[in-house]
């Protein structure tokens, strides 16, 4: 990371992904830390009451501190408090009486910046493919997302067949109508005829690539590849410094996280999912060392 590029903040830690939490009614407040602050959503779960989630943070240049602020922060939360955390100390984490819930995820994330450099860190099959399509004669369009556009519909059917759960692809014509022009749609057509679309989130100095569809004949034309590439072409001119490209998984997704590479994103572990609850916290602080990596 260059010291002129801030580093990645992720959407669940972006002020408009703020503003789409309370646009719902969903109760979320930023709690200051150590070296920087977190978004807190709070929801209520039945017998477990209110639950507490801090998705993707803290959001801090100062780790270990900011240790010692989810340990205060936990000790504030009526109840359970859920941390899919950045790679924070794992031994930290336990110490601070959190229980591992969930493995580490790795995701995606491309440094955008002037075309030239990108292109150079594009993987060589990637880049053949990508050559394909911008010689295929595709037309490709970016617009803020509409209220209605076939991706929304594609995608909700999409997680129907693959038997995937997935936001509710609606909720980003709100997140579009809370933070104006902050959702784009980049579209591949060949005539009048889609082959593929992919929707990007902007939040801050970074966007995430967040649904997208590609139909038969936008797979046969490598319309996807061209429509990543014109995204972070697009994205850099506007002043984003990242695209997260989100999970990487190589086990049950192998081909999707070796497309997403494809672009030299960077793989990025993070670190994992942890639980704290007061009367388990004592518990938690005694587990052995290797169940906490």
């Amino acid at each position: 990371m260059s010291a002129a590029s801030p580093p990645p903040r992720p959407l669940p830690q972006s002020p408009e992904y703020a503003r789409l939490l309370h646009h719902l009614r969903v109760e979320a407040q930023w709690r200051d830390l150590p070296g920087g602050r977190c978004l807190v959503q709070s929801r209520r779960f039945g017998p477990l009451g209110h639950v507490s989630l801090i998705s993707r943070g803290p959001v801090t240049a100062a780790p270990q501190a900011a240790l010692d602020g989810l340990r205060a922060l936990a000790a504030t939360c009526p109840g359970p408090l859920v941390v899919n955390a950045p790679a924070l100390d794992a031994d930290g984490l336990r110490d601070a009486g959190f229980w591992p819930l969930l493995t580490p995820a790795t995701v995606g994330l491309v440094r955008l910046g002037a075309q030239p450099q990108m292109r150079a860190r594009l993987k060589a099959k990637w880049r053949n493919r990508l050559r394909r399509a911008e010689a295929a004669g595709l037309q490709v369009t970016l617009r803020p997302l509409p209220d209605r556009h076939w991706l929304l519909e594609a995608e909700a059917r999409q997680q129907k067949a693959r038997r995937y759960r997935g936001a509710p692809p609606d909720l980003w014509t709100v997140y579009n109508r809370v933070n104006p022009g902050q959702a784009l749609v980049v579209e591949a057509q060949r005539g009048s005829e889609p082959l593929a679309a992919g929707l990007f989130l902007l939040h801050n100095t970074t966007a995430t690539y967040q649904i997208s569809v590609t139909l038969p004949e936008g797979r046969a034309a490598s319309a996807m590849t061209l429509i990543l590439w014109q995204a972070m072409t697009a994205l850099a001119a506007r002043g984003m410094h990242w695209l997260d490209l989100g999970t990487l998984d190589t086990v049950h997704a192998p081909g999707l996280a070796h497309f997403k590479l494809g672009t030299g994103a960077q793989a990025k572990t993070l670190g994992g999912t942890w639980l704290h609850l007061p009367w388990l916290a004592p518990v938690a602080r005694r587990l052995p060392t290797a169940l906490c990596h």
